[in-house]
Protein backbone atom coordinates (compact mmCIF):
# COMPACT_ATOMS: atom_id res chain seq x y z
CA UNK A 1 0.00 0.00 0.00
CA UNK A 2 1.45 3.36 -0.89
CA UNK A 3 0.89 6.83 0.29
CA UNK A 4 -2.67 6.60 -0.98
CA UNK A 5 -5.65 4.50 -1.72
CA UNK A 6 -7.50 5.19 -4.87
CA UNK A 7 -10.93 4.81 -4.43
CA UNK A 8 -13.43 4.49 -6.46
CA UNK A 9 -16.18 7.39 -7.02
CA UNK A 10 -18.78 8.89 -9.03
CA UNK A 11 -19.88 12.94 -8.42
CA UNK A 12 -23.81 13.14 -9.17
CA UNK A 13 -26.48 15.78 -8.74
CA UNK A 14 -29.48 14.11 -7.28
CA UNK A 15 -31.89 16.97 -7.53
CA UNK A 16 -30.93 19.77 -5.65
CA UNK A 17 -27.79 18.20 -3.89
CA UNK A 18 -24.63 17.01 -4.93
CA UNK A 19 -22.16 14.33 -3.36
CA UNK A 20 -20.29 11.06 -4.15
CA UNK A 21 -21.61 8.10 -4.61
CA UNK A 22 -19.32 5.13 -3.10
CA UNK A 23 -19.31 1.24 -3.22
CA UNK A 24 -19.68 0.48 0.59
CA UNK A 25 -17.07 -2.57 -0.70
CA UNK A 26 -14.69 0.07 -1.29
CA UNK A 27 -14.42 1.47 1.64
CA UNK A 28 -13.26 0.17 5.40
CA UNK A 29 -15.86 -1.93 7.11
CA UNK A 30 -14.93 -0.71 10.10
CA UNK A 31 -17.51 2.36 10.72
CA UNK A 32 -15.10 5.15 12.64
CA UNK A 33 -12.42 4.58 10.01
CA UNK A 34 -14.87 4.98 6.77
CA UNK A 35 -15.99 8.18 8.08
CA UNK A 36 -12.33 9.32 8.29
CA UNK A 37 -12.55 8.33 4.89
CA UNK A 38 -15.07 10.38 3.69
CA UNK A 39 -14.11 13.32 5.27
CA UNK A 40 -10.72 13.24 4.03
CA UNK A 41 -12.49 12.63 0.36
CA UNK A 42 -14.68 15.90 1.18
CA UNK A 43 -11.64 17.53 2.66
CA UNK A 44 -13.36 17.97 6.23
CA UNK A 45 -13.05 20.02 8.69
CA UNK A 46 -12.52 22.73 6.76
CA UNK A 47 -14.60 25.94 6.26
CA UNK A 48 -13.26 25.94 2.49
CA UNK A 49 -12.77 22.06 2.15
CA UNK A 50 -10.13 23.28 -0.33
CA UNK A 51 -8.49 19.64 -0.12
CA UNK A 52 -11.46 16.99 -1.11
CA UNK A 53 -14.48 17.56 -3.39
CA UNK A 54 -16.69 19.07 -1.13
CA UNK A 55 -18.43 22.54 -2.22
CA UNK A 56 -18.27 24.41 1.62
CA UNK A 57 -22.24 24.41 1.51
CA UNK A 58 -24.61 21.96 2.99
CA UNK A 59 -25.95 21.17 -0.17
CA UNK A 60 -22.95 19.79 -1.73
CA UNK A 61 -21.44 18.09 1.33
CA UNK A 62 -23.66 15.09 1.14
CA UNK A 63 -22.48 11.16 0.53
CA UNK A 64 -24.16 8.10 -0.71
CA UNK A 65 -23.18 4.69 0.06
CA UNK A 66 -24.11 1.66 -1.99
CA UNK A 67 -24.05 -1.89 -1.60
CA UNK A 68 -26.22 -4.72 -3.48
CA UNK A 69 -28.94 -5.68 -1.10
CA UNK A 70 -29.63 -9.01 -0.12
CA UNK A 71 -33.59 -8.05 1.44
CA UNK A 72 -36.47 -10.11 -0.22
CA UNK A 73 -37.72 -7.49 -3.06
CA UNK A 74 -35.02 -4.91 -2.97
CA UNK A 75 -32.46 -4.10 -5.19
CA UNK A 76 -29.59 -1.64 -3.30
CA UNK A 77 -29.17 -1.02 0.31
CA UNK A 78 -28.03 2.76 -0.01
CA UNK A 79 -26.79 4.53 3.38
CA UNK A 80 -27.20 8.79 3.11
CA UNK A 81 -24.89 10.72 4.67
CA UNK A 82 -24.45 14.74 5.90
CA UNK A 83 -20.61 15.41 5.78
CA UNK A 84 -19.55 17.80 8.24
CA UNK A 85 -17.94 20.99 6.67
CA UNK A 86 -15.93 22.51 9.97
CA UNK A 87 -16.88 19.66 12.07
CA UNK A 88 -15.24 16.25 11.56
CA UNK A 89 -18.50 14.20 11.38
CA UNK A 90 -20.35 12.22 9.26
CA UNK A 91 -24.15 12.27 10.70
CA UNK A 92 -26.29 9.47 9.54
CA UNK A 93 -29.74 10.05 11.51
CA UNK A 94 -31.15 10.83 8.56
CA UNK A 95 -32.24 10.40 4.45
CA UNK A 96 -31.81 13.13 1.74
CA UNK A 97 -34.59 12.56 -0.75
CA UNK A 98 -32.65 14.52 -3.62
CA UNK A 99 -29.44 12.54 -3.02
CA UNK A 100 -31.59 9.39 -3.19
CA UNK A 101 -32.60 10.57 -6.87
CA UNK A 102 -29.61 9.55 -7.90
CA UNK A 103 -29.34 6.28 -6.39
CA UNK A 104 -31.21 4.46 -8.88
CA UNK A 105 -29.28 5.98 -11.97
CA UNK A 106 -26.29 4.93 -9.97
CA UNK A 107 -27.22 1.49 -9.60
CA UNK A 108 -28.23 0.92 -13.34
CA UNK A 109 -24.64 2.59 -14.74
CA UNK A 110 -22.69 -0.14 -12.01
CA UNK A 111 -24.74 -2.98 -13.25
CA UNK A 112 -26.53 -3.43 -9.54
CA UNK A 113 -29.89 -3.83 -11.41
CA UNK A 114 -30.70 -4.61 -14.62
CA UNK A 115 -31.80 -1.60 -17.45
CA UNK A 116 -35.44 -2.24 -18.80
CA UNK A 117 -36.14 0.02 -21.21
CA UNK A 118 -38.66 2.44 -21.21
CA UNK A 119 -38.66 2.45 -17.60
CA UNK A 120 -36.62 1.13 -14.79
CA UNK A 121 -37.98 -0.15 -11.52
CA UNK A 122 -35.04 0.27 -8.21
CA UNK A 123 -36.08 -0.71 -5.16
CA UNK A 124 -33.81 1.02 -2.65
CA UNK A 125 -33.53 0.00 1.31
CA UNK A 126 -32.53 2.99 3.03
CA UNK A 127 -30.57 2.51 5.94
CA UNK A 128 -31.37 5.55 7.78
CA UNK A 129 -35.22 5.00 7.96
CA UNK A 130 -35.23 1.78 7.86
CA UNK A 131 -37.80 2.40 4.74
CA UNK A 132 -38.00 1.36 1.10
CA UNK A 133 -37.69 3.60 -1.92
CA UNK A 134 -39.02 2.82 -5.30
CA UNK A 135 -37.63 4.67 -7.96
CA UNK A 136 -38.41 4.90 -11.70
CA UNK A 137 -35.65 5.77 -13.75
CA UNK A 138 -35.77 6.44 -17.26
CA UNK A 139 -33.90 4.06 -19.73
CA UNK A 140 -33.29 3.56 -23.76
CA UNK A 141 -30.76 1.54 -25.46
CA UNK A 142 -29.51 0.22 -21.81
CA UNK A 143 -28.31 3.39 -20.13
CA UNK A 144 -30.14 5.69 -18.01
CA UNK A 145 -31.33 9.08 -19.42
CA UNK A 146 -30.24 12.31 -18.17
CA UNK A 147 -31.84 14.85 -20.57
CA UNK A 148 -35.23 15.39 -20.97
CA UNK A 149 -37.74 18.63 -20.44
CA UNK A 150 -38.49 18.13 -16.63
CA UNK A 151 -37.59 21.01 -14.85
CA UNK A 152 -37.23 21.43 -11.13
CA UNK A 153 -36.52 24.37 -9.01
CA UNK A 154 -33.43 25.05 -7.52
CA UNK A 155 -31.45 23.45 -10.58
CA UNK A 156 -30.43 25.01 -13.95
CA UNK A 157 -32.16 23.58 -17.52
CA UNK A 158 -34.13 20.79 -17.37
CA UNK A 159 -33.61 16.52 -17.11
CA UNK A 160 -35.10 13.89 -17.65
CA UNK A 161 -38.10 12.72 -15.10
CA UNK A 162 -37.69 10.35 -12.08
CA UNK A 163 -40.36 8.97 -9.88
CA UNK A 164 -39.65 8.52 -6.57
CA UNK A 165 -42.09 6.71 -4.20
CA UNK A 166 -41.22 6.69 -0.25
CA UNK A 167 -43.13 3.46 0.67
CA UNK A 168 -44.59 2.86 4.26
CA UNK A 169 -43.03 6.42 4.87
CA UNK A 170 -44.96 7.08 8.10
CA UNK A 171 -42.76 6.67 11.50
CA UNK A 172 -39.34 6.64 9.90
CA UNK A 173 -37.34 7.70 12.84
CA UNK A 174 -40.11 7.52 15.78
CA UNK A 175 -41.93 4.96 14.60
CA UNK A 176 -44.77 6.59 14.58
CA UNK A 177 -46.72 9.49 12.07
CA UNK A 178 -47.09 11.41 15.18
CA UNK A 179 -44.83 10.85 17.35
CA UNK A 180 -46.71 12.28 20.69
CA UNK A 181 -49.96 11.57 19.63
CA UNK A 182 -50.69 15.01 19.20
CA UNK A 183 -51.99 17.24 15.82
CA UNK A 184 -50.29 20.34 17.66
CA UNK A 185 -48.06 20.65 20.61
CA UNK A 186 -46.73 23.79 22.79
CA UNK A 187 -43.20 24.85 23.05
CA UNK A 188 -41.40 27.20 25.27
CA UNK A 189 -38.90 28.88 23.66
CA UNK A 190 -35.63 29.89 25.28
CA UNK A 191 -37.11 33.52 25.65
CA UNK A 192 -40.30 32.13 27.75
CA UNK A 193 -42.10 31.86 24.83
CA UNK A 194 -45.34 29.09 24.10
CA UNK A 195 -45.50 28.56 20.49
CA UNK A 196 -48.05 25.95 19.36
CA UNK A 197 -46.15 23.28 16.77
CA UNK A 198 -47.13 20.21 14.97
CA UNK A 199 -44.42 17.15 15.11
CA UNK A 200 -44.79 15.07 12.06
CA UNK A 201 -42.37 11.59 10.95
CA UNK A 202 -43.05 10.99 7.49
CA UNK A 203 -40.11 10.09 5.22
CA UNK A 204 -37.86 11.91 7.97
CA UNK A 205 -39.38 13.53 11.45
CA UNK A 206 -40.02 16.96 11.47
CA UNK A 207 -41.39 20.50 13.45
CA UNK A 208 -43.52 23.16 11.93
CA UNK A 209 -44.36 26.83 13.17
CA UNK A 210 -46.83 29.23 12.03
CA UNK A 211 -44.25 31.59 10.56
CA UNK A 212 -46.31 34.88 11.97
CA UNK A 213 -46.09 32.94 15.80
CA UNK A 214 -42.38 33.56 14.96
CA UNK A 215 -42.87 37.25 13.93
CA UNK A 216 -41.77 35.96 10.26
CA UNK A 217 -43.77 36.40 7.01
CA UNK A 218 -42.69 32.95 5.10
CA UNK A 219 -41.56 35.02 2.57
CA UNK A 220 -37.68 34.85 4.02
CA UNK A 221 -34.81 34.06 2.35
CA UNK A 222 -31.05 32.85 2.77
CA UNK A 223 -29.65 36.14 2.96
CA UNK A 224 -31.75 37.39 5.61
CA UNK A 225 -30.43 35.27 8.12
CA UNK A 226 -27.56 37.30 7.72
CA UNK A 227 -28.95 40.74 8.82
CA UNK A 228 -31.53 38.52 11.29
CA UNK A 229 -29.47 35.55 12.98
CA UNK A 230 -32.04 35.57 15.52
CA UNK A 231 -34.17 33.79 12.48
CA UNK A 232 -31.96 30.48 12.39
CA UNK A 233 -31.28 30.22 16.46
CA UNK A 234 -35.41 30.60 17.00
CA UNK A 235 -35.57 27.80 14.52
CA UNK A 236 -32.70 25.76 16.03
CA UNK A 237 -34.41 26.10 19.53
CA UNK A 238 -37.71 24.49 18.58
CA UNK A 239 -35.44 21.98 16.53
CA UNK A 240 -34.08 21.04 19.47
CA UNK A 241 -36.87 20.58 21.57
CA UNK A 242 -39.00 19.09 19.34
CA UNK A 243 -35.88 16.13 19.33
CA UNK A 244 -36.62 15.83 23.30
CA UNK A 245 -40.61 15.35 22.44
CA UNK A 246 -40.27 13.37 19.86
CA UNK A 247 -37.63 10.82 21.71
CA UNK A 248 -34.62 11.49 19.56
CA UNK A 249 -32.56 12.97 22.24
CA UNK A 250 -32.43 13.23 25.64
CA UNK A 251 -31.40 16.82 25.54
CA UNK A 252 -31.40 19.59 23.48
CA UNK A 253 -27.80 19.65 23.53
CA UNK A 254 -27.41 16.19 21.97
CA UNK A 255 -29.99 16.51 19.41
CA UNK A 256 -28.26 15.30 15.91
CA UNK A 257 -27.89 18.13 13.53
CA UNK A 258 -29.64 16.51 10.84
CA UNK A 259 -33.16 15.15 12.52
CA UNK A 260 -35.72 16.61 12.89
CA UNK A 261 -36.10 18.94 10.18
CA UNK A 262 -37.40 22.09 11.31
CA UNK A 263 -40.17 24.58 9.39
CA UNK A 264 -42.09 27.58 9.39
CA UNK A 265 -45.08 27.73 7.45
CA UNK A 266 -47.60 29.86 6.24
CA UNK A 267 -50.20 30.73 3.43
CA UNK A 268 -49.28 31.10 0.14
CA UNK A 269 -48.60 35.11 -0.65
CA UNK A 270 -46.41 36.42 -3.54
CA UNK A 271 -42.80 36.39 -2.71
CA UNK A 272 -39.51 36.80 -4.68
CA UNK A 273 -37.05 34.05 -5.04
CA UNK A 274 -33.33 34.12 -4.56
CA UNK A 275 -33.04 34.67 -7.83
CA UNK A 276 -35.34 37.66 -7.78
CA UNK A 277 -38.05 36.13 -9.60
CA UNK A 278 -41.45 36.26 -8.59
CA UNK A 279 -43.49 33.39 -7.21
CA UNK A 280 -47.41 34.34 -7.20
CA UNK A 281 -49.62 33.38 -4.61
CA UNK A 282 -51.79 31.15 -6.65
CA UNK A 283 -49.09 29.12 -7.86
CA UNK A 284 -48.17 27.61 -4.63
CA UNK A 285 -50.67 26.10 -1.64
CA UNK A 286 -48.14 27.13 0.96
CA UNK A 287 -44.81 29.02 1.78
CA UNK A 288 -41.98 27.05 4.21
CA UNK A 289 -38.57 27.76 5.36
CA UNK A 290 -36.77 25.01 6.72
CA UNK A 291 -32.62 24.50 7.62
CA UNK A 292 -29.77 22.61 5.90
CA UNK A 293 -27.82 21.97 8.61
CA UNK A 294 -27.07 25.29 10.30
CA UNK A 295 -28.33 27.45 7.46
CA UNK A 296 -31.35 28.28 5.90
CA UNK A 297 -32.02 25.48 3.04
CA UNK A 298 -31.68 27.20 0.13
CA UNK A 299 -34.50 24.97 -1.32
CA UNK A 300 -36.80 22.66 0.24
CA UNK A 301 -35.66 18.84 1.35
CA UNK A 302 -37.59 16.07 -0.55
CA UNK A 303 -37.42 14.08 2.54
CA UNK A 304 -39.12 17.15 4.41
CA UNK A 305 -41.37 17.84 2.11
CA UNK A 306 -42.87 14.59 2.19
CA UNK A 307 -42.76 15.62 5.53
CA UNK A 308 -44.59 18.79 5.29
CA UNK A 309 -46.94 17.92 3.28
CA UNK A 310 -48.38 15.13 5.08
CA UNK A 311 -48.44 17.48 7.64
CA UNK A 312 -51.06 19.30 5.39
CA UNK A 313 -53.64 16.90 5.07
CA UNK A 314 -53.64 16.11 8.82
CA UNK A 315 -56.77 17.81 10.18
CA UNK A 316 -55.91 20.09 12.90
CA UNK A 317 -52.06 20.46 12.17
CA UNK A 318 -50.48 24.18 12.32
CA UNK A 319 -49.75 23.16 8.98
CA UNK A 320 -53.01 22.14 8.05
CA UNK A 321 -54.06 25.88 9.20
CA UNK A 322 -52.20 27.70 6.28
CA UNK A 323 -52.51 24.83 3.39
CA UNK A 324 -55.10 25.76 0.09
CA UNK A 325 -58.47 23.92 0.70
CA UNK A 326 -57.70 22.17 -2.83
CA UNK A 327 -54.07 20.81 -1.95
CA UNK A 328 -55.69 19.83 1.88
CA UNK A 329 -58.36 17.66 -0.33
CA UNK A 330 -56.39 16.27 -3.36
CA UNK A 331 -52.62 15.58 -1.34
CA UNK A 332 -50.62 17.87 -4.28
CA UNK A 333 -49.07 20.40 -2.47
CA UNK A 334 -46.87 22.99 -4.06
CA UNK A 335 -44.14 24.24 -1.52
CA UNK A 336 -42.96 27.73 -1.96
CA UNK A 337 -39.23 27.58 -1.06
CA UNK A 338 -36.16 30.38 -1.25
CA UNK A 339 -35.98 29.21 -4.80
CA UNK A 340 -39.16 28.29 -6.44
CA UNK A 341 -41.29 25.63 -6.35
CA UNK A 342 -41.45 21.87 -5.11
CA UNK A 343 -44.39 19.34 -6.04
CA UNK A 344 -45.33 16.62 -3.59
CA UNK A 345 -48.37 14.39 -3.51
CA UNK A 346 -49.69 12.11 -0.47
CA UNK A 347 -52.15 9.98 -0.21
CA UNK A 348 -53.29 10.12 3.38
CA UNK A 349 -56.08 8.38 5.02
CA UNK A 350 -57.91 8.37 7.75
CA UNK A 351 -59.01 5.55 9.75
CA UNK A 352 -61.91 4.51 11.89
CA UNK A 353 -59.97 4.88 14.78
CA UNK A 354 -59.06 8.67 13.82
CA UNK A 355 -55.72 7.13 13.72
CA UNK A 356 -53.89 8.17 9.99
CA UNK A 357 -52.09 5.74 7.30
CA UNK A 358 -49.88 7.59 5.00
CA UNK A 359 -50.75 4.96 1.78
CA UNK A 360 -48.35 6.51 -0.63
CA UNK A 361 -45.70 9.41 -1.09
CA UNK A 362 -43.59 10.56 -3.86
CA UNK A 363 -41.49 13.67 -5.86
CA UNK A 364 -40.43 13.97 -9.01
CA UNK A 365 -36.66 15.00 -9.35
CA UNK A 366 -33.77 15.06 -11.87
CA UNK A 367 -30.47 13.78 -11.40
CA UNK A 368 -27.18 13.69 -13.69
CA UNK A 369 -23.75 11.99 -13.33
CA UNK A 370 -20.62 15.01 -13.13
CA UNK A 371 -17.55 12.80 -12.98
CA UNK A 372 -16.52 9.59 -12.35
CA UNK A 373 -12.92 8.37 -11.06
CA UNK A 374 -10.65 7.99 -8.24
CA UNK A 375 -10.46 9.97 -5.46
CA UNK A 376 -6.98 9.70 -3.06
CA UNK A 377 -7.02 9.30 0.05
CA UNK A 378 -4.07 9.08 2.45
CA UNK A 379 -3.70 5.03 3.07
CA UNK A 380 -2.80 5.48 6.97
CA UNK A 381 -6.93 6.11 7.17
CA UNK A 382 -7.46 3.11 6.36
CA UNK A 383 -5.45 1.69 9.19
CA UNK A 384 -6.37 1.12 12.81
Amino acid sequence: MGEYVKVPAVLMRGGTSKGAYLMMSDLPEDPVLRDQVILSIYGSPDARQISGIGGADPLTSKVALIAPSSREGVDVDYTFGYVGIKEAVVDYEGNCGNMSSAVGPFAIAKGLVPAEEPITRVRIYNTNTSKVIEASVPVKDGEVISEGDYAIAGVPGTGAKISLNFLNSAGSKTGKLLPTGNVVDEITLNSGKKVRVSLVDAANPAVFIKAEDIGLTGKELPVDTETNPAILEIMEDIRTSAAVMMGLAKSKETASSAVPKVAFVAAPADYLTTNGEMVKAQETDLLARTKALAVMHKTYAVTGGICLATAACIEGTVVNEVVSPQARESGEIRIGHPSGILEVFVNLKKLLNGEWDLLQAGVCRTAKPIMEGLVYVPSKLFKK
